[in-house]
């Protein structure tokens, strides 16, 4: 029995992440600001330690000498939080790795860091391979903090894992939807409006490309990524390779929902002004992670959307969220 310890394990993909530990016979260690209340099979199958990453103490008492691997997923996402809180997402981001690297050392775990595919920034030279260059805009931006803080948060990463010897490994999620997602995404928010009768946003006439990654493939990802020896020290973009306009995702959306084609058109330029830059296109090279860890995205798009939808039409209390977009 592998001792494990996930961090945000409360969280979108951490929870998803927790419960596929658990079923597979895992000794799971939350740690989270807030209790499992609706997720019945971390809170009855997993030890909860709850606290703030950004403080040591709290954290050490979940990851303890004996745990063998910890998934440090705690951050705070989302372009609404990037606007709102820019200063929590660097100091969480940095100072809980930082947290978490000391103590994963500290108990002779290994460790696998969840960053993201905003490290690459705005290069436009797609697809994107693990050691394509950065290209961001301007520090008086705070469309770029998470990118800024992620990346320092992964040169933190490698760090300790030359000058330590910890056998740590970093996957980069590239637009990772599914059900029990805050609605402030593209996916989310656009399914929480259509089934709640208000029309989607439509951001800048939707002719930006993702590549949109359904959760049980990103958790399938994390999983190889600390299973394999071969991944100790490495990066891996775990991300869908199909191509799909935003438009496009919210067409399908409205079609799987019935809510008709009717959207809200967003002039980001007006709405967010110059603290929000979007990105034209955003497509992995994946690879190295097909190659080193067997790995491939296998989830269509119509597919995980209708997972999804029919997961959010029997939840109530999701529905009944606020609308969490930046505007």
């Amino acid at each position: 029995m592998t001792r494990a310890v996930v961090t945000g394990g409360c969280g979108f993909v951490g929870s998803h992440l927790t419960e596929a530990l658990i079923s597979r016979g895992d000794d799971v260690t939350v740690f989270d600001t807030a209790p499992p209340d609706r997720l019945s099979m971390i809170r009855d199958h997993a030890r909860h330690v709850e606290g703030d990453i950004r403080q040591p103490e709290s954290l050490a008492r979940a990851i303890t000498p004996g745990v063998d691997v910890v998934y440090h997923l705690a951050s705070v996402v989302g372009v609404d939080q990037y606007l709102t809180r820019p200063l929590d997402v660097i100091d969480i981001t940095l100072t809980g790795t930082r947290n978490v690297l000391d103590l994963a050392l500290r108990a002779g775990a290994n460790m696998v860091l969840a960053s993201t595919s905003e490290v690459f920034g705005k290069n436009p030279q797609v697809p994107w391979a693990e050691d394509a260059d950065r290209v961001l805009g301007p520090t008086t931006t705070d469309r770029w903090i998470y990118s800024s803080s992620k990346a320092l948060a992964e040169h933190l990463t490698f760090t300790f894992a030359r000058q330590h010897a910890l056998a740590a490994t970093i996957v980069r999620y590239f637009n990772v939807y599914g059900p029990r997602q805050r609605p402030a995404f593209v996916i989310s928010r656009s399914v929480h409006r259509a089934l709640n009768g208000i029309q989607p946003v439509v951001y800048d006439g939707g002719t930006q490309t993702r590549c949109f990654t359904y959760v049980d493939d990103a958790v399938d990802g994390t999983l190889r990524a600390a299973a394999e020896p071969a991944a100790a020290s490495g990066v891996f973009n775990v991300g869908s390779t199909t191509e799909t306009t935003v438009a496009e995702a919210i067409a399908l959306i409205a079609e799987l929902t019935g809510f008709g084609p009717r959207v809200t058109p967003v002039d980001t330029s007006e709405q967010l002004t110059a603290s929000y830059q979007d990105l034209p296109r955003r497509i992995p090279d994946t690879a190295k992670a097909r190659s080193v860890l067997g790995w491939k995205s296998d989830t269509s798009l119509r597919t995980g959307l209708a997972k999804t939808i029919r997961w959010a039409a029997d939840s109530p209390w999701w529905l009944a969220l606020p609308d969490s977009g930046a505007c």
